[in-house]
């Protein structure tokens, strides 16, 4: 097997260290394989994903495996999960659309980073009922509904959750290019998302206080190059503090690790690199030194709130680094949305790390 590095970003974030808060996320898992927010804590489908790629990108290839078969064995008949768990009971039954698609991001970043195409095999089954459930809730034009319970369907779209689902069906498409499948239906449900997102705003709720929705159609694939960057200019002053990270929430006090790193993903994908390093370098306040990252920090009164190391938060730095650092064969899985040449090579990648 091909010998790769660990995520790591110079004078910033070591191999060693990027291992040391894959292992911090390994230790909260569940015997089931469920990664829950913290220890004791809920799990939701969409973050135990992250956790799983964070898994994947630091060789803990066991565990990933471990979280996408708990995936697996909870999802439901018609391709759903519930919305939380915790310790193996459902505490909410209600199904969020874009918690749905990413079980679709989490397995096609496997693929990449370890060639297991036997894996992805066996995990197709649920990648498609995924992505077809969440289709059924693609509007008129184009947008996906944001939730669905006993109710029916909630008749709104939200920004950013529709990006990441913009990104979670390419790469399902690409997932079945890879499997020899062709599901050209789903590459025109993206399409027709990704013009949404572009032109037509007003589908959405109103959610711009929150960064997110700032820089999630980036970080997505919807939006890129030129158009990208002047969104990313637009707002700046407004969420990113000092050299501390961004708002999670424009009018709140309040940085957070797991959102800057996302916006470093974002700006991986626009070229801007130093940007990218200023605010990787700027998050790292939040590491405790088993690897782990606190959630965010109020910079009113300098303050951890809340008082919770998040799974979550850990993944997203990891995934981060990998971005910068082009380490694993995974790590182009933000930058690459548009999947050009994606699935060329998956085959010969192999699973040895370099630590040293």
């Amino acid at each position: 097997m091909s010998r790769r590095e660990l995520p790591f970003v110079p004078g910033v974030l070591s191999r060693r260290q990027s291992l040391r808060t894959g292992e911090s996320i390994a230790a909260e898992q569940e015997p089931s394989g469920a990664i829950p927010w913290f220890g004791g804590g809920h799990t939701d489908p969409w973050d135990h994903i992250e956790s799983a790629m964070a898994l994947s990108a630091t060789g803990l290839l066991d565990e990933a495996k471990a979280a996408y078969r708990w995936s697996a064995s909870t999802q439901r008949p018609d391709g759903s999960w519930p919305r939380q768990f915790r310790l193996g009971v459902i505490e909410d039954a209600g199904t969020e659309s874009n918690f749905c698609a990413y079980i679709a991001t989490g397995v096609w970043h496997h693929l990449l980073c370890t060639g297991d195409t036997d894996f992805a095999r066996e995990m197709w089954p649920t990648v498609r009922a995924a992505i077809d459930y969440v289709l059924e809730l693609q509007g008129e034009h184009g947008q996906i509904y944001w939730a669905r319970d006993d109710n029916g369907i909630f008749d709104e779209a939200l920004l950013t959750g529709c990006s990441s689902m913009h990104h979670s069906i390419g790469c399902a498409s690409a997932l079945a290019g890879a499997l020899g499948i062709e599901r050209p239906d789903w590459e025109s449900a993206r399409a027709r998302l990704g013009s949404v997102i572009r032109q037509r705003p007003e589908v959405f709720a109103v959610k711009d206080r929150y960064s997110m929705d700032w820089y999630y159609p980036i970080l997505g694939g919807a939006i890129t190059g030129d158009a990208g960057r002047a969104r990313i200019a637009a707002r700046w002053r407004d969420f990113v503090v000092g050299n501390i990270g961004i708002r999670c929430v424009s009018d709140r006090p309040w940085v957070t690790g797991a959102e800057t790193c996302e916006l470093v993903m974002a700006l991986d994908c626009l070229d801007e690199r130093a940007r990218a390093l200023d605010l990787f370098a700027a998050m790292q306040h939040l590491r405790e030194a088993d690897g782990s990252y606190w959630t965010g920090l109020v910079f009113a009164d300098g303050k951890r709130w809340p008082e919770e190391r998040t799974t979550w938060t850990g993944a997203a730095v990891v995934l981060a680094a990998d971005a910068l650092s082009r380490a694993t064969p995974g790590n182009g899985i933000f930058r690459d949305a548009v999947f050009r040449d994606a699935v060329a090579g998956v085959a010969s990648t192999g699973a040895g790390y370099v630590i040293a």
